[in-house]
Parts: structure tokens; C-alpha cells; sequence
């Protein structure tokens, strides 16, 4: 790790040694990973995983972690952190936005606000990066990433860079191609359409009013926990169970959103973890469901 250290000040990344995870996930859990860097270029990831594979060493892209759980434990390996120096938005035609993957679905939301580009109001309030968004098919108030993407660009585990068109992309239900790939998503091409601001304006103060009201948005969590079964709603059949407030440490299922599982204090990764196949068992054994996790897990 030393070497590696060295190797990040040649190429001039910014980096931080044995960083707590709990400060870079919405969830306020995790150890410490013994590197986090902090790349402002493509050129600078595309080094960062050549020298991992190189190295033997392993990897994790990381955006705002707001869909993320990470062992107690730490990280044995480099984190790849896009953050603010990797977060740029232009506008490149009349209704065509290209973004850094780390920057904030919130600053993408307003870019296309304040130009007059409607179709990404459903995302404002969303806490994560439009690269993590792309990742998982982020979407809400029946509203999808799949829907106003044109493209993403990627660094692939060897380091290569390559694209992926909107067809390649192989949207589904909180899924892309990448789910099942290590691949660091670089920029992300969005199409909007033009529209009335002071409607496009309105229309996302609704749709934060409604979050805010009905989600625990003042408490640590990681979004909605589980994905959507088949035929009913996750935090329907919970509530169903009488598991409102159920809790395992200070992990607790919310007690106004029975679809988040919210940190109440100093909860750890162990106790959401307990309380998560606690959940799903009572919710299996009442009501014949299986529900399945939406947090991504390291």
C-alpha cells in the first residue's frame, strides 16, 4: 500500500490512507478501506485500475454511497471515489446534458431546470450520482434513469475505455449491464426535452414535498432496502407483519417508511444485516413473499 501511495502522488491523484467508509456512505456504517482516491480524470482511473490489476490488488467504484452497506470490517483494497472533482455538467445541444458520473443526480436536476429541460424531475431528491443511477436503473414516482439515457461511457477491470448505447445498456428493474460488471462508469449522455420552467419547477417541489413527508429522509439509511416483489409493495407486506419500528441494535425498520431500514444512532453493518434476514423471514413465513435486497453490499 505504501508503493501504491507512491504511485498516486506520481500521477497526481488525491488520496487518503485507512479513510472510515462511515464518512462516504449515506448509511453513516462501514470500516475503513486502506485507500480511498479521489481521481479528477479519466485518465487518472484508467492508471488507478491498470495499477490494481497489475498489483493484484481489489478495487470498488465509489459515487455518494447513498445505496450502499459495507462491512464492519473495512475495505481491503483501493476505494475509486468520484466525487466533486469528478462531477462536471455541460449542455452540449438544446436537449442533450453530458455529465460526470460523480456528479449529483440533485445538480444534474437543477442544470436541467434552470435550462428549461424537463423528463429528470423524478429524480430530484434522489441522493446519489448520475454514474450510480445509471448503474442500478435508479428511479421513482414512476419515473426511470432507463428513460433519458442516451448513452455511458466506462473504464472496463483491464483499465480500456469503452461505451455502452442506451440498447447495450440492458435496463431492467433496478438493473444494467454493468450490475453484474466491474466496470467504472465515466460520463453518462442524458436526452430531456423542452419545457414550461415554472411547471418543470413545481412539479419537483411536489415531488421532494411527497419524499420528505412520507420518508425518512432526516434519519441515515440507504434508500429503500428492498426491491419491489411481484404484486405488492416491500414496505406494504412489512407494515403488514408488524414490524413498524422493529429493531436489532440501533438498526430499525423506519416508522414512517416501513421500506427503509434507517441507522438510529451507531448502528453496525452486523445489526442491519440481522435485521434484514429477520425481516425477510417474517415477511416470507406471514405472507409466502420473498423479498430481496436493494442495498449493494460490500
Amino acid at each position: 500500500m505504501k508503493n501504491f501511495s507512491k504511485f498516486l502522488e506520481e500521477i497526481d491523484c488525491c488520496y487518503k490512507i485507512n479513510e472510515p467508509m462511515a464518512l462516504h456512505t449515506t448509511f453513516k456504517i462501514g470500516g475503513r478501506c486502506k485507500i480511498l482516491a479521489s481521481p479528477n480524470n479519466e485518465e487518472q482511473i484508467s492508471l488507478i485500475i491498470k495499477k490494481c490489476k497489475e498489483t493484484n490488488i481489489s478495487f470498488y467504484i465509489l459515487g455518494k454511497g447513498s445505496n450502499l452497506l459495507v462491512n464492519d470490517g473495512g475495505i481491503d483494497g483501493v476505494v475509486i471515489h468520484l466525487g466533486s472533482l469528478f462531477s462536471s455538467v455541460e449542455l452540449i445541444d438544446e436537449t442533450t446534458i453530458v455529465c460526470d458520473a460523480g456528479a449529483p443526480l440533485a445538480k444534474v436536476c437543477y442544470f436541467a431546470y434552470q435550462n428549461g429541460l424537463t423528463g429528470m424531475e423524478f429524480a430530484w431528491g434522489i441522493p446519489g450520482t448520475v454514474g450510480g443511477a445509471a448503474y442500478m436503473n435508479a428511479g421513482a414516482y414512476d419515473g426511470e434513469i432507463k428513460n433519458i439515457i442516451v448513452s455511458c461511457d466506462h473504464i472496463d477491470e483491464n483499465g480500456d475505455y469503452g461505451t455502452y448505447s442506451k440498447e447495450e445498456l440492458d435496463f431492467g428493474y433496478r438493473h444494467s449491464v454493468y450490475s453484474f460488471k466491474n466496470f467504472c462508469i465515466t460520463k453518462v449522455k442524458i436526452s430531456l426535452q423542452k419545457g414550461d420552467i415554472c411547471h418543470i419547477r413545481s412539479k419537483m417541489d411536489d415531488l421532494m414535498h411527497r419524499r420528505k413527508t412520507k420518508q425518512p429522509m432526516e434519519m441515515p439509511s440507504a434508500g429503500s432496502t428492498f426491491k419491489r416483489p411481484n404484486g405488492s409493495y416491500a414496505s406494504a407486506l412489512i407494515d403488514q407483519c408488524g414490524l413498524r419500528g422493529f429493531r436489532v441494535g440501533d438498526a430499525m425498520v423506519s416508522d414512517k417508511h416501513c421500506g427503509f431500514v434507517v441507522n438510529t444512532g451507531n448502528a453496525s453493518c452486523e445489526e442491519v444485516l440481522t435485521l434484514i434476514a429477520k425481516i425477510k423471514q417474517i415477511v416470507y413465513e406471514k405472507t409466502g413473499y420473498s423479498l430481496e435486497c436493494e442495498v449493494k453490499m460490500i
